[in-house]
């Protein structure tokens, strides 16, 4: 930086005004103390307000020559100066001005842009949320939403979805779940000058009293009268589709059924992750590295889930070479996203609306229910860590291969398969008596 020079700022001065040779340096005002004007190296020239802030110097830039007329910038600086002088700083000001035009998306990015502190499948969710549910809130300031938007915003997708079609409860809450968890975020994270919280009320508190009820979770699955009917219902299908996609999601579904693995988990499966052995079909397996929580494991797999896995087709990829993912889809994952068919079968049948994770909860009622497995064993076969409190489990047992479980993981899909015997059965006496 060079010497600074005590001048007349004026228009003129600054239009004429040279460029130092390296670095800047700042012109300062005969008759306003602390204005001046920092013209760079390559031109730049910017109007800039210095002075003491509860004894610290403290310099602040007022803006650049263009988007600020000198005049413009001497009376910004006469307030800034005089801020400082009852102790304000100009830099906490600014900070503040720019956390209130921070919007949704912008909150959004920086939530999910943590690095190592959310899985990928959670931060897509996040981003469907805002760029969907709230597409219309994206580009707004994030302190601008109020209490009436959530609550009229909530109660329309309860009533009608996203297209005004259908009512989605059970999505409506979800989102606003995101939206609250990205709110909070913004009161952590964004502050007004006086360091209090952007937003000092969630407006999603509004919603504490309406909240769309919802069935208990424990009674969304598959009751144990329709299984079969269902799993009939899903083979059927599995001869009717066309395409590679239909067909994915149909057999995305009936191996939900048969491992209660998590829709993610299943959807980004790949081949080389499945080991199926011919020879000891106890030993066949398919690897689980992305875990919700803990440590990458390998899952057995019952003979009606390795005759699933052999019957799948591979995907031929523009390139000549086979899709990774053993639920292949066309799209820019390359992968399943959902298996909405099969699910909107799946529901009719058992009378309820139920989704993917709901086939998670019912492989569990089927594991404790019907076939009497136990809790430990059931927590392993659904990748569930062991409690903390589970010395024994935690410290002394080899948990990654999880082989050991093929014979409860067999119980389970053959008394499915048992259920399918039975609906069928019943299925062909009734045609008998019609006739």
């Amino acid at each position: 930086m060079a010497e600074p020079i005590k001048i007349k700022l004026t228009k003129t001065y600054t239009d004429k005004v040279e460029a130092p040779a390296e670095g800047y340096v700042i012109h300062w005002d005969e008759k306003l103390p602390g204005y001046g004007l920092r013209v760079t190296a390559n031109g730049v020239r910017s109007f800039v307000a210095q002075g003491r802030v509860n004894g610290k110097a403290v310099i602040t830039t007022i803006g650049r020559y263009g988007l600020f007329t000198e005049d413009a910038a001497r009376k910004k600086a006469q307030k800034v100066l005089q801020d400082m002088r009852e102790g304000i700083d100009p830099r906490a000001v600014n900070k503040a001005e720019a956390a209130m035009k921070v919007t949704l998306q912008e909150v959004l990015d920086a939530y999910v842009g943590r690095p190592g502190k959310m899985k990928d499948s959670t931060a897509r969710e996040y981003r469907r949320h805002v760029e969907k549910t709230f597409a219309k809130w994206a580009a707004l300031p994030i302190a601008s939403i109020t209490r009436d938007m959530v609550k009229d915003r909530h109660a329309a997708l309860v009533k009608g979805g996203l297209e005004g079609k259908k009512a989605a409860p059970a999505s409506a809450n979800a989102a606003f779940v995101t939206l609250r968890i990205l709110i909070r975020f913004a009161m952590d994270e964004y502050r007004q000058a006086d360091g209090t919280p952007l937003i000092r009320d969630n407006p999603v508190d509004a919603l504490k009293h309406h909240w769309a009820k919802l069935g208990t979770r424990t009674e969304r699955y598959i009751d144990k009268r329709k299984i079969g009917e269902v799993w009939n219902k899903l083979h059927a299908m599995r001869d009717e589709v066309q395409g590679y996609e239909a067909l994915a999601s149909v057999d995305l579904t009936i191996f939900a059924l048969l491992t209660g693995a998590r829709r993610d988990e299943m959807a980004t499966l790949t081949w080389d992750r499945v080991i199926i052995d011919d020879h000891n079909l106890s030993d066949s397996r398919w690897r689980l590295d992305d875990r919700k929580r803990g440590e990458p494991i390998e899952l057995p797999l019952s003979s009606q889930a390795v005759a699933l896995l052999k019957s799948r087709p591979r995907l031929k990829l523009a390139d000549g070479t086979d899709s990774p993912f053993v639920f292949p889809s066309w799209g820019k994952t390359g992968r399943i996203m959902d298996a909405r068919a099969p699910m909107e079968a799946i529901s009719e049948i058992a009378g309820k609306h139920l989704s993917l994770h709901d086939l998670r909860r019912s492989f569990t009622n089927y594991a404790m229910r019907e076939c009497r497995i136990g809790k430990f064993e059931t927590d392993m076969l659904t990748g569930h860590k062991p409690a903390q409190e589970d010395v024994t489990a935690s410290a002394y047992l080899d948990l990654t291969v999880l082989t050991w479980l093929h014979k409860e993981v067999q119980m389970i899909a053959d008394w499915i398969e048992q259920q399918a015997a039975i609906a069928a059965s019943k299925n062909v006496v009734q045609l008998q008596q019609r006739a």
